[in-house]
């Protein structure tokens, strides 16, 4: 069954929003605390109230009745008769008729009444029982259907010597008193509680919402500091106030904000002193290779002419002096990047062409196979050399370590964007590999502490890509092989910067 006009108990549940933020949850706890607090309060003070008006008016009419039954029970002889029961009956009567009081007296089989239609319903049997069989005055609180009333019962007892029992007359009188008046001074003082309850509610919000703020100001300046850290505001400190947990704790901050500080400028020291080192041995490397590699090519020249082992000898020098002068122009490259000093030179391109001679420029337009737009079909704007480097680096490190047939394609994707997929027929990039391809220096066998590679092209590819705004993955083909994707926006829509990692570690597919 269902009252009209309630909502089901889940479906109220349902409404109750979650209690985010330190500032509700306090003004939530203050308001119960208070709730729970007046409540608790207004009840005892209901009950307490209500105790004491109802007793006092009890003991009052109880002790009014004992003295004017005394009074009355003085004139009149025992055995009486009905005649005598009633005006015995009507004098006791008298004395409360602005009351309102009704009189019934019983003794043996006689029954005289103050109104004669009056049934007494009031009267329980066990009251009437009670008083026929008792010496004491009892008395009963019965409710009835608009108010409660005073049932009291008094049996009158002849006199007894000192130290004996009174003895019981026969003779009961018994009294309803109706209660409205004091129940309607109840009623006002429970309408006085309720309205006293909403001003208490209202100061209980008001000091929460002030307690809130008192607890809540601290709280949001160590948040905005946080965030400020967070932003690279290594500087920002809070000021303390007071000596209390909140305080400790913006002090405790601003140490650590100093400490970090100081290890964060540390760290900037020292990776740029490692910056120009990479710099200053590369700049210096690179004159003494150039002159090596111009003695290995004449040494090449005339290894056919030298006896087979110092011939091999100069070719393996020759071999390593070319990728010592590929990975000193390879970390030239990454410290530019890392120096904020790489810079775009872009020129309207038909790409399809600059793939066709980064190809032609490296012997591998017989060996690679393209999927190219017509000329002209694919003009951008792009870096031409920086492309270069991109399409070089990926299709090297297809035939190093995938296996033929590799393919470029080259189409436009969605939102315009130009889209180089580099595949080949290998085994693939291994799933634990896959995370770190474009990490510098990253190694999947640990054993091999030499590649072909300078370790770097994936890494400066990626760097490339991200110059230009664009993104670089790698992935698995589900026929085999792995797949190398580049996605270049126009340069009216540039794009977010690429996941790239720039952790320094060894790298294998470069």
């Amino acid at each position: 069954m269902r009252l009209p006009g309630i909502r089901p108990l889940t479906s109220r549940i349902r409404l109750i929003p979650r209690l985010r933020g330190l500032r509700v949850r306090l003004v939530v706890a203050f308001t119960l605390v208070a709730v729970a607090g007046t409540l608790t309060s207004g009840a005892l003070t209901f009950r307490e109230a209500r105790t004491g008006v109802l007793q006092q008016s009890q003991d009052t009419v109880v002790k009014q009745f004992r003295e004017r039954v005394s009074d009355v029970a003085t004139g009149l002889r025992l055995p009486a008769g009905q005649q005598d029961l009633e005006w015995f009956t009507q004098e006791v009567a008298r004395a409360g008729r602005s009351e309102g009081w009704r009189v019934l007296t019983t003794y043996r089989d006689l029954r005289a009444t103050s109104s004669p239609d009056d049934r007494f319903t009031e009267l329980t049997p066990e009251l009437r029982r009670a008083a026929s069989t008792k010496s004491a005055t009892v008395f009963q609180r019965v409710p009835t259907r608009n108010t409660s009333v005073l049932v009291v019962g008094l049996p009158v007892t002849y006199a007894a010597p000192q130290g004996r029992t009174a003895r019981h007359s026969g003779l009961a009188v018994f009294l309803i008193v109706s209660q409205s008046d004091e129940e309607a001074y109840v009623n006002a003082l429970v309408s006085a509680v309720q309205r006293a309850t909403f001003p208490a509610l209202g100061l209980a919000v008001l000091l929460a919402l002030l307690a809130a703020r008192g607890v809540l100001r601290p709280v949001r300046e160590l948040r905005r500091a946080a965030r400020s850290m967070a932003e690279g505001r290594f500087d920002t400190r809070l000021s303390v106030h007071g000596s209390d947990e909140l305080a400790d704790l913006s002090r405790t901050f601003n140490e650590t904000a100093t400490a970090l500080d100081h290890s964060v400028a540390e760290l900037r020291r020292m990776e740029a002193r490692a910056r120009h080192f990479a710099s200053d041995v590369s700049h210096e490397l690179r004159t003494p290779l150039a002159a090596m590699a111009a003695v290995t090519d004449v040494l090449d020249e005339d290894a056919g002419r030298l006896d087979p082992d110092t011939a091999t000898a100069v070719r393996l020098i020759s071999q390593e002096t070319l990728k010592l002068a590929r990975l000193v122009d390879d970390l030239m490259e990454i410290s530019r990047f890392d120096a904020g000093a790489a810079e775009l030179h872009q020129d309207d391109i038909d790409l399809a062409e600059s793939l066709r001679r980064t190809l032609a420029a490296r012997g591998w337009t017989e060996t690679v196979e393209t999927e190219l737009p017509p000329p002209d079909a694919l003009r951008f704007r792009a870096d031409p050399r920086r492309l270069d480097v991109v399409v070089a680096n990926l299709v090297a490190n297809a035939l190093r370590h995938g296996e033929l047939p590799v393919r470029v394609r080259l189409y436009e994707g969605s939102g315009g964007r130009a889209v180089i997929e580099v595949t080949d027929s290998g085994p693939g990039i291994p799933d634990d590999v896959l995370p770190h391809v474009f990490d510098r220096f990253y190694k999947s066998d640990t054993a091999r502490t030499r590649t072909e590679g300078s370790g770097l092209g994936l890494a400066i590819t990626a760097e490339n890509v991200q110059l230009h705004g664009g993104t670089v993955r790698a992935a698995n083909r589900p026929e085999g092989g792995a797949v190398f994707t580049v996605e270049i926006p126009p340069p009216a829509q540039p794009a977010e910067p690429p996941p790239v990692s720039r952790d320094r570690g060894p790298e294998e597919r470069t």
